[in-house]
């Protein structure tokens, strides 16, 4: 009796370790499918809920339903025109049969070893049949710099015809039918960086630098040249105010002294002390202006300039003296 209820409490945990292995779950980010004996059974699970599988002998392998991201390795490359440049690319991915994928590339990390090989491949394909022109650029542009516009390599802007996206877009359609048979959906690709190859820079750098120069220097002459136009500009006006008020203070100080001359004639011609009294006050102030107590002038009693000091009468001497 002993050994029976044994047996039954082995058989009952049997029966609940067997239902929960033939239970499994299959969430929102991932899809499974069974095999059996290393065989495929059924068809694979992409919804979300509860399956059951056959317990102990059935395995289930789970794949993921969310988008992959595949980063491509940074790598050189010649274009049309013979330029090295540097490449680096990214892509999105994900497994759109997990029957495929497993069959053909068993894991994620194959996979992204077989998207390596598909996508640089394509992407060096690519680069190859288009100018570098064609490559770099996306959209085209207008010269916003007066004289001669150039772009990095300070030749002048070029009109290209693809453009860099639709090279993208072509790497995409290419390589997206030849990830198919793997079981995976490339859904985006793009080009992250694109750049001169490091052992070309230096020289590309150098051509750069002396056309910044070449354009500074044309802005530098430009700019003397202006400034010299300016500054004669300036001194021609400056000559013609000068000119413009000399003439006026000229005019100004001659219709001055005629209405001067005018008043003197009128004073001289009221009465002859007024006309003497006016000689006597200028000869005084030439005295004053040209005379001091240091000068010493040896004149003739005849001399006009003698004439009102020849006439003043010595001061009488004080009594007692």
């Amino acid at each position: 009796m002993k050994y029976t209820h044994i047996v039954l409490a082995v058989a009952v945990l049997l029966g609940i370790i067997g239902l929960f292995n033939s239970m499994y779950v299959v969430t929102e980010r991932e899809q499974a499918f069974i095999t059996r004996f290393g065989k495929i059974q059924g068809t694979p699970k992409t919804n979300p809920g509860l399956y059951w599988k056959a317990p102990f002998v059935d395995k289930v392998l789970r794949f993921e339903s969310r988008i992959l991201e595949w980063d491509g390795h940074p790598s050189e490359s010649t274009t049309k025109d013979k330029r090295f440049i540097a490449i680096d690319t990214y892509g999105r991915w994900r497994i759109s049969d997990p029957k495929i994928f497993f069959e053909k590339v068993k894991d994620e990390a194959f996979a992204q070893s077989r998207l390596d090989d598909i996508l640089d491949g394509a992407t060096r394909t690519a680069i190859s049949k288009y100018d570098l022109v064609e490559v770099v650029r996306s959209k085209q542009r207008e010269a916003v710099v007066e004289g001669n516009a150039t772009d990095d390599q300070g030749q002048q802007l070029q009109v290209f015809e693809i453009g860099r996206q639709a090279i993208s877009q072509d790497i995409f359609e290419t390589s997206k039918e030849k990830v198919k048979e793997y079981g995976i959906e490339l859904l985006d690709f793009q080009f992250k960086r694109i750049n001169y190859a490091p052992k070309v820079q230096a020289e590309i750098f150098k051509r750069m630098i002396a056309e910044r120069k070449k354009i500074a220097e044309e802005f530098r002459s430009k700019g003397m040249g202006d400034a010299a136009e300016i500054e004669g500009q300036r001194l021609r006006e400056l000559d013609t105010i000068e000119s413009a008020a000399t003439l006026r203070e000229k005019e100004i100080q001659g219709q001055a002294d005629a209405d001067a001359a005018k008043i003197y004639a009128e004073a001289y011609s009221q009465s002859p002390e007024a006309e003497e009294f006016y000689k006597f006050i200028k000869t005084m102030e030439t005295y004053k202006e040209t005379l001091s107590q240091k000068d010493l002038l040896i004149l003739s009693t005849k001399s006009e300039f003698f004439n009102y000091l020849r006439a003043v009468k010595p001061a009488p001497e004080p009594e007692g003296q």
